[in-house]
């Protein structure tokens, strides 16, 4: 089971990547959300894919009785997950905003601090 997840791991990973370096501004969005998604299920197979008991110590014992469950991982992706849906919605009003007041959605079209008949730069100094 951790082969399947590596691979699909790495696809999230590769698809969130290809995403993110595209130019419409919607696109970058969804790639930071199927990046965080990848690192996500990268961090759950990290602390290992078990059937054990919940991480409970009994009363009278100091330490645990058998195996347990590591809670570590679930812990950070849970914390993961909440701060990664707050980065989207801060990103989605953000680029919402963006396109109301420049009436675009591609990166390129999105320039408002170069003019259009600008000199070119310097090609060497």
């Amino acid at each position: 089971m951790e082969h399947v997840l590596a691979i699909l791991v790495g696809l999230f990973v590769a698809l969130g990547i290809y995403l993110l370096l595209s130019r419409s501004v919607i696109r970058m969005l969804l790639g930071m959300v199927v990046l965080g998604n990848g690192v996500n299920l990268l961090i759950f197979t990290a602390g290992r894919l078990t059937r054990e008991i919940a991480p409970i110590v009994p009363d009278g014992l100091s330490v645990p009785a058998g195996p347990i469950a590591n809670p570590l991982p679930q812990a950070l992706i849970l914390t993961a997950i909440v701060i990664g849906f707050a980065m989207f919605s801060f990103l989605l009003v953000l680029a919402y905003r963006a396109y109301q007041t420049l009436d675009a959605d591609n990166t390129d079209t999105m320039r408002l601090a170069e003019p259009d008949n600008a000199p070119n730069p310097p090609l060497s100094y």
